[in-house]
């Protein structure tokens, strides 16, 4: 039997308690928990696309593509999810944020089965690339600009860890999925299916509680429209905000070096990759929990700039593997705490420097910065790899983390003096 009876029944359990969960609450008599809770639900389901992405480079190996072909899909989404997040405010205004969000996940679920039924580099490929840029671009952009709706200014940096953690779970946990999948005998392409009926589940959350959001909407909060414009991008980096904006270009590109040719880093080391993923979700899902609760009581810039130094170190590390599974997780562990913890702080900043009439636009540019490393380093790191060797990929990386570090140093060291700098 071909098709994958364990994601089937898994997919038809998840499909059949949203809907109970859909039918028990109405816009009326939801409560605000209640809300977070299937939102963030939602944001995990559909965040498990983005962690078979790592897995690429095992699914293309089945038709004889490398490293360098999953570069130029993922260029394809780069620039698909450029545009997308450039426009998603204009969509938005015209439909709704939540009911773009149920686009997304929609979108991306199409794309899944595409990439599961591709058997060569060409059309389907493309074309689920493309969509996987615009579903993404889509949910990763407005979600948090939703949170920013329902949360005051003071409790961004809890309800964005939050956040994270949930995303985070999703990203980690599809690639040991995945894994477990393909041990037990049922195939890649089964596992891309299975997410991809999630995305499905997700899009229809997101749609359904569009009328709950609206209702609790922080009122002190200016409904801003979305639209990103020149103007509005100019007046960012004018702005204290410009920093986190780079920041997150960088630590983007650190994360994909090292997560999307993570399978290739531990194929030529003899090791485990979903070892890897499993305790990098685990660490930075503790450090996010640990973080919400203490970063609103201490300096955020100096907090980023420590992480960040103990990801560069992460990344250092794996220049010393040499096929030893100890400093294999370690280097886990390590880039767990370092990028896991500091990303949610990184975004709460983003929005608490912007000036308050520029948030979403200000959240939109975030993303699009974070998107350009995400989708658009690989490019560099699949040819860094097939031409050099994974080992200059690391340097690379680990200069890009100090670089990071250091920009979140001298902006802590600033505040610390006038907290006038920007």
């Amino acid at each position: 039997m071909d098709e994958c009876p364990a994601g089937y029944w898994f997919c038809r359990l998840a499909a059949h308690t949203a809907t109970l969960l859909l039918r028990s609450f109405t816009a009326e008599s939801m409560s605000r928990p209640v809300l977070f809770v299937l939102f963030f639900l939602a944001v995990f389901l559909q965040s498990g696309t983005y962690g078979l992405t790592f897995m690429l480079p095992e699914l293309f190996a089945a038709f004889d593509a490398n490293e360098k072909d999953v570069g130029e899909m993922l260029a394809i989404t780069t620039v698909v999810t450029l545009a997308t997040v450039y426009y998603s405010g204009h969509l938005s205004d015209l439909i709704g944020r939540m009911r773009t969000l149920g686009l997304s996940g929609f979108s991306i679920a199409i794309a899944l089965v595409l990439y599961s039924t591709a058997s060569d580099i060409g059309p389907t490929l493309i074309l689920a690339s493309a969509l996987i840029g615009l579903g993404w671009g889509l949910m990763y952009t407005l979600a948090p600009v939703v949170l920013t709706r329902l949360s005051a200014t003071e409790k961004r940096v809890q309800v964005f860890s939050v956040y994270a953690v949930f995303m985070m779970s999703g990203f980690g946990l599809s690639p040991v999925f995945a894994s477990w999948m393909i041990a037990a005998g049922y195939g890649i392409s089964n596992a891309f299916l299975t997410v991809a009926i999630l995305c499905a589940v997700s899009g229809a959350l997101f749609y359904t509680l569009a009328g709950t959001v609206d209702r609790y909407t922080c009122s002190q909060i200016p409904n801003a429209r979305s639209r990103l414009s020149l103007a509005a991008v100019a007046a960012i980096f004018r702005s204290r905000a410009w920093l986190p904006v780079v920041m997150v270009f960088l630590g983007a590109s650190v994360f994909a070096g090292l997560n999307n040719f993570q399978t290739t880093i531990a194929r030529s080391e003899g090791l485990n990759y979903a070892d890897y993923f499993l305790t990098y979700t685990i660490t930075t899902v503790i450090c996010r929990i640990v973080f919400a609760g203490l970063s609103g009581r201490t300096s955020p810039y100096r907090v980023i700039g420590l992480l960040q130094l103990v990801m560069c170190g992460s990344a250092v590390l794996f220049l010393f593997i040499n096929g030893i599974q100890w400093i294999y997780i370690a280097c886990a562990i390590l880039f767990g705490i370092g990028y896991g913890a500091s990303y949610p702080i990184l975004a709460a900043m983003a929005a608490n420097d912007a000036s308050e009439d520029l948030v979403p636009q200000t959240l939109q540019l975030f993303s699009l910065t974070y998107f350009i490393g995400i989708f658009g380093f690989p490019y560099i790191a699949g040819w860094l790899i097939v031409d050099f060797s994974i080992n200059l990929l690391i340097v690379i990386v680990a200069l890009l983390a100090a670089i990071e570090a250091a920009m979140a140093l001298m902006r802590a060291s600033c505040v610390g003096m006038d907290n006038s700098c920007s």
